[in-house]
C-alpha cells in the first residue's frame, strides 16, 4: 500500500525570540497568535494561525527532552510562502507602512496551482517570506 499525503497542517519554525517572532507574524501576515498547553509536565507553546494551518514557534534552544525537535535546529534557515488575496501592491505598501525592507518583487513565480506574484521580505529571524497571489486572484 501507498500513501499519498494532501494537506499540510502545521510546520515548526525556530527562532531566537518567540515573542518577538509571534509579534511579526501577527502584525505583518496578520495571524492568530494561540497559546497551547502540550501536556506531560511541558512548558507552553506558541502557535501562529492563519486559515486553516498552523505554525508552531520554538525557541532555537529549545530543550530536547520538554522538545521533540529536528536534528539540526537553526533560526533564520526557512523559506516560506504564504498565499494572501491581497494585490501585490497592496502588500508592497503594507510591508513599506510597516517599515519592513522588501527583498524582491513583485516578481512572476511558479507556484503549486501556476504563476504567482510574489514579494519577498524577511522575518525577524532572517527567514525568507514571500507573501504571494495567483494571476487570476489580482
Amino acid at each position: 500500500m501507498t500513501i499519498k499525503v494532501n494537506a499540510l497542517d502545521h510546520l515548526v519554525i525556530n527562532v531566537t525570540d518567540v515573542a518577538r517572532s509571534a509579534e511579526w507574524y501577527r502584525d505583518i501576515l496578520g495571524m492568530e497568535i494561540r497559546m497551547f498547553e502540550p501536556g506531560h509536565g511541558k512548558p507552553p507553546r506558541t502557535s501562529l494561525i492563519f486559515g486553516n494551518q498552523k505554525i508552531n514557534v520554538r525557541p532555537r534552544d529549545a530543550d530536547v527532552v520538554d522538545w521533540f525537535t529536528a536534528e539540526h535546529v537553526a533560526a533564520g534557515s526557512d523559506d516560506l510562502c504564504f498565499l494572501t488575496a491581497s494585490t501585490p501592491q497592496q502588500v508592497v505598501a503594507h510591508l513599506k507602512a510597516h517599515g519592513v525592507a522588501i527583498e524582491q518583487g513583485p516578481v512572476a513565480k511558479q507556484g503549486a496551482r501556476g504563476m504567482l506574484r510574489s514579494v519577498y521580505c524577511r522575518d525577524p529571524d532572517g527567514s525568507l517570506i514571500e507573501i504571494s497571489s495567483y494571476e487570476e486572484e489580482d
